[in-house]
């Protein structure tokens, strides 16, 4: 029988957080097991999780809501299998709008079933454990996102960064906005080589230090966060996006590490040296991305706030949520200046802006002057040829 995982408890022997790698690793593809068909894949997701939200992201930035159903689970984590006093699980689960609220773990706390949850109508599981057991899971480390084959009734794949890239490239054929492409050729080797630092020590570098064992690995894990948040900081002065005048799924990966750091991560991992309002072009990065009509909708704090200081009942045994939500996110960025500089460096006859705000396409002939070709960008484009 597999026994069950959780997250703070991968501790590799020096007292570091060591992320158990995904288990399930199929792919969605024209001709393969699991071909890309409407309606056929259901997303289960976290919205306090910043992979699973992620995903939900790519799934809004291209309308796929009308070919691929997604559910929502309850931010706190609770024991899996209660009636078992040997089984000490505790992870996502699901609930409805307007149930009775839920305790932590240990028992402490009233967390309230809001609007935001959906629970599993497709297979009616109690909790995200269920599923896995469902599928024959052989790992043990009940996570998510999980996208969901419902013909053949089980996980095509649980890793966030595979999911992204399926949901961008493998559903155009039923997506309302087939032009959205987070992907995009011209950017993709920048884009891997800056992952290859923004990954270990930022998007998992905050959990290696909130999970930490030892101060060894605490030190190590906080010195790599912030070397790299410098770094990041220094990057965005000078261009909107990671890679340019283009979001793209590494620009996703970042905002949702960094929409948690100042409200969760900086308190409750322990990732103290700075907060992300005292780095000007990183504040105003996340101000800018968070203001994209579908990430916003998946941008929940409550959720975020609640999973956090209510699952880990090691750290924060009673629930206590505390109250500070971040900096204000609705302020205007004013980071579109950054495109006019770009703009100068790539205009050249024959190319195209491609907009990658849902329902904001538009072609531009090359005759257009710059302070069109600017507006264009403004709306956050992309380049391509004509």
């Amino acid at each position: 029988m597999v026994k069950a995982k959780m997250g703070q408890n991968e501790v590799d022997a020096k007292g570091g957080f060591a992320r158990t790698a995904a288990g399930w690793r199929n792919k969605v593809e024209v001709g393969g097991e699991f071909p890309p068909e409407a309606d056929r894949y259901h997303l289960y997701i976290a919205l306090a999780c910043p992979w699973a939200a992620g995903t939900l992201s790519v799934l809004f930035l291209k309308g796929l809501e009308g070919a691929i159903s997604y559910s929502v689970t309850h931010p706190t984590w609770r024991r899996t299998r209660p009636d078992d006093e040997n089984d000490t699980h505790a992870g996502w689960h699901f609930c409805a709008p307007g149930d009775p609220p839920v305790s932590n773990a240990n028992g402490h706390g009233s967390f309230e079933c809001d609007d935001a949850l959906i629970p599993d109508s497709l297979n009616g599981a109690k909790c995200v454990r269920d599923l896995y057991e469902l599928a024959n899971d052989e790992v043990g480390k009940y996570s998510t996102p999980v996208l969901w084959d419902k013909k053949q009734k089980t996980i095509v794949n649980n890793e966030s960064t595979e999911i992204l890239r399926m949901l961008n490239d493998c559903f155009n054929d039923f997506a309302a906005h087939p032009e959205v492409d987070l992907y995009p050729d011209a950017s993709q080797k920048e884009a891997e080589e800056l992952n290859s630092f923004i990954y270990p020590t930022v998007n998992n570098g905050v959990y290696r230090c909130g999970f930490s064992q030892s101060q060894e690995a605490y030190e190590e894990a906080l010195g790599e966060l912030f070397s790299s948040l410098d770094r990041l900081e220094a990057h965005l002065a000078s261009r909107r996006y990671l890679t340019g005048a283009a979001f793209t799924w590494l620009d996703l990966r970042l905002y949702h590490t960094l929409v948690r750091f100042d409200p969760v991560y900086h308190l409750y991992f322990k990732a103290n040296l700075k907060r992300i309002q005292d780095y000007p072009n990183l504040l105003g990065f996340v101000r800018d991305v968070y203001q994209m009509d579908a990430i916003k909708k998946t941008t929940n704090m409550r959720h975020i706030k609640m999973h956090y200081y209510t699952s880990h009942a090691h750290l924060n045994p009673f629930g206590i949520i505390p109250g500070s939500n971040g900096p204000d996110l609705t302020v205007p960025s004013n980071r579109e200046k950054l495109s006019s500089v770009l703009l100068r460096n790539i205009d050249q006859p024959g190319r195209l802006p491609l907009a990658l705000a849902p329902g904001s396409q538009r072609e531009c002939p090359p005759t257009w002057s710059i302070s069109c070709r600017l507006a264009s960008l403004v709306a956050g484009c992309m380049w391509i040829d004509a």
